[in-house]
């Protein structure tokens, strides 16, 4: 690997957070708004899921009838 001064890497970095093509507000506000809506989904899904185990379990296993 190549040394570099610590000047020409600054300058690097500046050259290469130029070209990253940000989000809008828009793009960011309805994005998060899909990652909460997707936790909620997956949280409510394992949830029932491990209702569901949990139920079976305790009939199979007679524990708590």
């Amino acid at each position: 690997m190549a040394k570099v001064s610590p000047a020409q890497f600054i300058q690097e970095v500046r050259q290469e957070t130029s070209k990253v093509t940000w989000p809008s507000r828009k793009e960011t506000v309805t994005t998060t708004a899909m990652v909460f809506v997707m936790v909620v989904v997956v949280s409510l899904f394992l949830s029932f899921s491990d209702w569901i185990i949990a139920n079976a379990l305790r009939l199979v296993l007679g524990i708590g009838a």
